[in-house]
This record gives structure tokens, C-alpha cells and sequence, in this order.
């Protein structure tokens, strides 16, 4: 899946299942900062939108309090949910929080509604952040790429291994401090300078999961299967758990610089205990 040009210089990749070779350039735009890649730092074109962004960095030799940088917050450091241990199965309770989201069915190697997803989303989520920046005096690193996957026989993602039937919910988190408004506003603006071909579907959402089981895996997307049998056949039954939400993975690594071996993928699922009701 080739990438557009200027999504190729976010390093967006896809969280796509999909390389098994040596990892190179990546769709993801971010898992980068949208999971590791690092963000374009200025967008000059927003601002012939009415989206201000961020002027180039100049040196000084002194810096009153005024002229201090802005932190930049890395909300996959600093929120709990986004780690995890490879080998270990750990129950969290994962808080509401917003996101961007599009749908999109099919092989992420070969769906245009994948690379259509991607190539939507991120426009959206690097204005934000630049918007953020310079009217919100806030900065932060675009959140990793997330996936919700499912399908009508969840064995499409274990033995079956069918991508051809699997749905999916691509999604950015957005910092709880925009608001819709201000992300409209921002989607506006974006419209009119690129026209991303599903802006229009992007969707602004809470997600509340509660609790979930979640792992680390390291590796090729591919051998993900194995893990996500051994968790929906025995490491959630024996808990005395049942699945409730959709299958929810976390892409952290830079896909244009790491190895399929060394992929790393947070994989979630919600869950509640059998005694309790829906």
C-alpha cells in the first residue's frame, strides 16, 4: 500500500496488518508521534485557512518567561493504559476518552477504505495539534494509532486469519482539553486546503471501554494470532470473564525504521465478569 507524499513525510503509516518484510516507510502518521514519528512542525497552509500554526523556532541567547517553550505532553507516557507488559495479561479500567474515528472494511494491505481511513485522519489530527500549539499555548505529541477490529466469526483473527472479513474503527485519541467546537472549526479548515477524500466521515467520539485485558505483543502482525487465541480461549474464560467491546490494538513503534521482529502492539480487549450484567 503506497502511502501519499505528504502523509509520507508524517511517517504515516498504517496500523496495518500487513508488513511482514523488513520495515520501511510507514503510513502511519504517526503512530509517531502518532506512535513514535515525528510530526511535521509547522503547517504554513492552515493559516490561509484561519488555523494558526506554529511559527519556525528561532534561537536567542536569552529567554524571558514569556519566550519559554511549550512542554510538549506525550499522553502516551503520562496515561497508564497505554503500557503494557509482552507476556503478561493485565486487567485495567480504561477511563472515557475522545476520539477521532472512521470505519473501514477489509485487508489493511489491500483496502482502499484503509488507506482512504489514514489518509483522512491525520490531516485532522497534525491541525489540531498545530492549533493547540498556537491559540491553546499547548503542545503534544499526536497520540499512537489505534485500531478497534472485529468481524462476524472472530476466528478470522485467530485460525482462520481471514483479513478479507475483518472490520475496523481506525482512531486518534484527542487531548481532553479541545473541545468539538474547536475540532470543527480545525475540520473546516482542513476541508478547504486538502479535501482528504473521508474527512467528511471522521467522527468525533467517547469511548468508554472499563475494564479490559491487555498485553503486549512484539512482533510481525501476523503472529499476533497465536496471542489473541490464548487470550479469548483461556486467559479471559479462566478469569471468569466474557468479551464484551471490540478487539483494540495500540500501535507504538515507528514503522519506518523498525523491524516486523520488533513491532511493538498493544492489544486490548474489554471484558466483564460473567456475574454481571450487560
Amino acid at each position: 500500500m503506497r502511502l501519499p507524499p505528504t502523509l509520507r513525510g508524517c511517517g504515516a503509516r498504517g496500523p496495518s496488518h500487513r508488513r511482514h518484510g523488513r520495515g520501511r516507510g510507514a503510513r502511519r502518521p504517526g503512530r509517531s508521534d502518532c506512535g513514535a514519528l515525528r510530526p511535521p512542525e509547522t503547517d504554513p497552509g492552515l493559516e490561509s485557512e484561519g488555523i494558526a500554526t506554529p511559527s519556525p523556532p528561532r534561537t536567542v541567547a536569552r529567554t524571558s518567561a514569556q519566550e519559554q517553550p511549550v512542554d510538549k505532553i506525550d499522553l502516551k507516557k503520562t496515561l497508564p493504559s497505554y503500557s503494557a507488559r509482552r507476556g503478561e495479561f493485565d486487567v485495567i479500567e480504561v477511563p472515557p476518552r475522545a476520539y477521532l474515528l472512521i470505519n473501514g472494511h477489509g485487508d489493511p494491505n489491500s483496502s482502499p477504505e484503509f488507506t482512504s481511513a489514514v489518509e483522512s485522519l491525520y490531516p485532522l489530527a497534525y491541525a489540531l495539534k498545530f492549533f493547540s500549539k498556537r491559540e491553546l499555548d499547548r503542545d503534544y505529541v499526536v497520540p499512537p494509532l489505534e485500531g478497534l477490529w472485529w468481524a462476524e466469526d472472530m476466528s478470522a483473527f485467530t485460525t482462520a486469519r481471514d483479513k478479507s472479513a475483518w472490520d475496523f474503527t481506525l482512531m486518534l485519541l484527542v487531548p481532553d482539553w479541545l473541545d468539538r467546537a474547536q475540532i470543527a472549526q480545525v475540520a473546516e479548515a482542513v476541508d478547504r486546503k486538502s479535501a482528504p477524500p473521508r474527512l467528511r466521515d471522521v467522527r468525533f467520539e467517547t469511548l468508554d471501554e472499563g475494564t479490559c485485558v491487555q498485553t503486549l505483543h512484539i512482533g510481525p502482525f501476523d503472529a499476533e494470532a497465536e496471542v489473541l487465541a490464548h487470550l479469548h480461549d483461556e486467559v479471559i474464560p479462566d478469569a471468569g470473564m466474557t468479551m464484551t467491546g471490540r478487539h483494540h490494538e495500540i500501535y507504538l513503534s515507528d514503522f519506518r525504521r523498525t523491524a516486523p521482529e520488533r513491532l511493538r502492539t498493544i492489544l486490548r480487549q474489554p471484558v466483564r465478569r460473567r456475574s454481571e450484567r450487560r
